[in-house]
């Protein structure tokens, strides 16, 4: 699943061909992606297109009366291509653009959306998230006064979006190697100073994979086409069982939340 870096590396690599330009029609080939596709989204004609960002993994085109908001999902993709650029299959949402070009949006497992929301009040998708790992709200002293008295493993503590968004399985594993925290230590248990090393460490290993271009996946490319190359420097992701990249002691494995984790024994405590 693409996570917060890659969303960022899509938004970085489209956001040139959209912003300042006029979104003229939406296509929609196929409504039935996670949810249906906003009726709203027919409608839409002649709307300049003010700004592109991003909050947690959704990817938000605003316009003058709202917002259309993206999520890619497990396998979604967004390109910049001619209109004329033959379709290839699951190619289900189109933007098209004053350019001549169009934000296409492709997902095989139509496990991804394309919502619209109009002005004012954030959508409900939204409303409950965490603060930005990067952004100036997020910070040791928060994790800490959120983590009081909670008995969930640290991993899933930072992978639950109410905490901090978009720390998922790759950058959680990697932020508490570098911090030097147990991934099934008890969120509660884990004292002042130590989370603020594990908020620097989220920031870090985000900040490189986002300057790398997010981490190669199997149905993840960047919207120039090209995959990222985090995954080279993984410290401990997938790695269960090879010698860690600080002691040489053998990494193992865990399971929190179905997922997998693989973390140091030694280094980690």
């Amino acid at each position: 699943m693409p996570e917060l870096p890659e969303v960022e590396t899509t938004l970085r690599g489209i956001r040139p061909h959209l912003e300042g330009r006029t979104l003229k029609a939406v296509t929609v080939r196929e409504s039935r992606l996670r949810w249906p596709v906003s009726d709203a989204l027919y409608a839409l004609k002649d709307c300049p297109v003010i700004a592109l960002r991003r909050r947690a993994k959704y990817l938000l085109i605003e316009l003058e009366a709202g917002q259309v908001m993206i999520h890619l999902g497990m396998s979604g993709t967004l390109r910049v291509v001619e209109a004329a650029l033959p379709l290839r299959k699951h190619d289900h949402v189109d933007l098209l653009l004053d350019s001549g070009k169009v934000l296409r949006f492709n997902d095989p497992r139509r496990f991804g959306s394309v919502l619209y929301q109009p002005g004012g009040e954030p959508h409900a998708l939204l409303a409950a998230l965490g603060p930005e790992p990067l952004g100036e709200d997020f910070h040791g002293d928060w994790l800490f006064a959120r983590s009081r008295g909670r008995k969930v493993a640290v991993k899933s503590f930072i992978m639950d979006n109410a905490t901090v968004v978009g720390v998922g399985n790759i950058y959680a594993q990697e932020s508490l190697f570098i911090a030097g925290i147990h991934p099934s230590r008890a969120a509660g248990r884990i004292s002042r100073e130590r989370y603020k090393r594990l908020a620097n460490a989220i920031r870090v290993v985000l900040a490189r994979a986002i300057e790398a271009g997010g981490t190669t996946l199997k149905d993840f490319t960047s919207a120039d086409g090209q995959p990222g190359y985090f995954a080279q420097s993984l410290n401990v992701y997938g790695r269960a069982g090879q010698p860690c990249p600080q002691c040489e002691a053998l990494l193992k494995a865990d399971r929190h939340g179905q997922r997998s984790t693989s973390y140091c024994p030694q280094c980690q405590r």
